[in-house]
């Protein structure tokens, strides 16, 4: 079984944060954030901006990189890296480009995460809450989506 490294990107405008709801892949039905696979050669910055770019139609004007979890999904078979990069600034208008994979982007709260939620969100939101993992891996300020 081969190991795949997935980003998984933090998107935050003020105190909301970018989710999608996933389908016709792992995971279908689930809130997720804007991501995915990170490519042979590709550096962890690339993969997050070319990955948010293509499915949200946003472009990434800073991405910080952060940490990582291990996710198993047994019943598929799949052992992944979950790396976690956040971007706050930003540039575009938001759209669907990639409605095959995702039903709709929506803005939610950072305290209030709609259900359910993708594997690799419940990784990082289980251990602490979405606010204090912002706050403690991206110095974010999660209650104006800025900078500490």
């Amino acid at each position: 079984m081969q190991i795949k490294v997935g980003i998984g990107i933090l998107v935050l405008n003020e105190r909301k944060v970018l989710l999608g709801k996933r389908k016709n892949s792992h995971g279908e039905g689930t809130w997720g954030f804007p991501g995915g696979h990170l490519e042979f050669g590709e550096t962890v910055t690339a993969c997050t901006t070319r990955e948010l770019e293509e499915e949200t139609g946003l472009l990434a004007k800073t991405v910080i990189e952060g940490p990582w979890r291990e996710v198993l999904y047994p019943k598929e078979n799949k052992h992944h890296l979950s790396l976690f990069t956040f971007v706050s600034e930003f540039s575009g208008n938001l759209e669907n480009k990639e409605p095959h994979k995702t039903e709709n982007w929506q803005w939610f709260d950072v305290a209030s995460l709609p259900s359910p939620v993708f594997e690799p969100i419940k990784k990082i939101s289980t251990e602490n809450s979405l606010e204090l993992f912002l706050e403690e891996n991206f110095n974010v300020d999660p209650r104006f989506g800025s900078m500490l």
